[in-house]
């Protein structure tokens, strides 16, 4: 990705190709949150998102309804030595999206069975040497037909396996398309641990992803582990505040056509900053949560804001 000028007629030319191929692998930055590496530079999962008490499950035959906002803006694309590599390069992002998780009261293995879906809708905004761009779409879809949730004492724990549906429709003649275009798939577990009376709580979940390959460009991201992290300390009865954070790591290297793309293109990223929950109800609450990219190779540099709701719906209950 070097910006560096050849003197040569063809040398100008392929000059030419490696930014337009810049362009398109900058074009889908995320399916709902923050970019990565592969495949146009995004993830399927939006890393970030679940710092919430992420190891808790709805009560047996109840429903929970959530939403995920975030804005994530970043002037900088950073290489593999964590260096800027695009010039004139910002990316901002708007993307909600709402999740239902139900717990089906059904024994399994020592605890409940209980499915989850979630439904990203992204706006988009490019900005590049070229020009301006911008695209609202459907992000990538995220399925867990089987899970399973625990509860045993202060201890809250579950684990699935999460599939992931390709995003909106994929047009090569579009400079910025929204979401990834494959399917994929993997292992997830996360727990919460809450002390007596909930004053203080350490939750954590990680993810390892596998990616299968885009059908229409043959392109074939490199496996991803992400790993999300949550100290809190509560205030009030109904106020908590602490630290939230993820790390992302891309643990294979990109192909293209079956062959390794150069430098393994694996994306890296540490991510830190303040959350704050408030509870209001009998068992709903929101929070707010800010992030900062640290340690960041092959991905953008920036700020991610959030905003999220949960909520009870209990259908479903006797």
């Amino acid at each position: 990705m070097s910006g560096r000028r050849e003197n040569s007629g063809a040398g100008q030319t392929e000059n030419r190709i490696s930014r337009c191929l810049i362009v398109c692998l900058l074009a889908a930055v995320l399916s709902c949150a923050a970019a990565h590496a592969t495949e146009n530079g995004a993830s399927v999962y939006p890393v970030g998102a679940e710092t919430v008490l992420q190891g808790m499950m709805p009560p047996p035959r109840e429903t929970g309804f959530f939403t995920f906002t975030v804005f994530y803006s970043a002037n900088q694309m950073d290489n593999s030595s964590g260096q800027s590599a695009v010039p004139e390069f910002k990316v901002r992002v708007f993307a909600n999206a709402p999740k239902i998780e139900h717990n089906w009261g059904v024994p399994v293995l020592g605890g409940m069975l209980a499915s989850t879906i979630g439904i990203p809708l992204v706006y988009q905004q490019l900005h590049v040497e070229p020009g301006k761009y911008d695209k609202f779409g459907l992000g990538n879809v995220l399925l867990v037909p089987v899970g399973v949730t625990y509860n045993k004492g202060n201890w809250h724990w579950f684990y699935q396996a999460d599939f992931f549906l390709p995003g909106a429709p994929y047009s090569s003649a579009a400079v910025l398309n929204i979401g990834q275009h494959n399917f994929a798939a993997g292992p997830t577990g996360a727990f919460t641990y809450l002390s007596d009376k909930a004053r203080w709580e350490a939750s954590s979940k990680a993810d390892y992803i596998a990616n299968f390959k885009d059908g229409t460009t043959s392109y074939r991201s490199g496996n991803e582990l992400t790993w999300e992290f949550t100290a809190m300390r509560a205030v009030t009865k109904k106020t908590s505040i602490g630290l939230n954070g993820y790390l992302y790591k891309q643990t294979t290297d990109d192909q293209l056509n079956g062959a390794l793309v150069a430098g393994g293109n694996r994306g890296r990223d540490l991510a830190i900053g303040p959350q704050a929950r408030f509870f209001f109800g009998t068992h709903s609450a929101f929070a707010f949560k800010y992030y900062r990219d640290t340690l960041v190779e092959n991905k953008p540099r920036g700020n991610a804001f959030w905003f999220q709701l949960g909520v009870p719906l209990n259908f479903g209950k006797h």
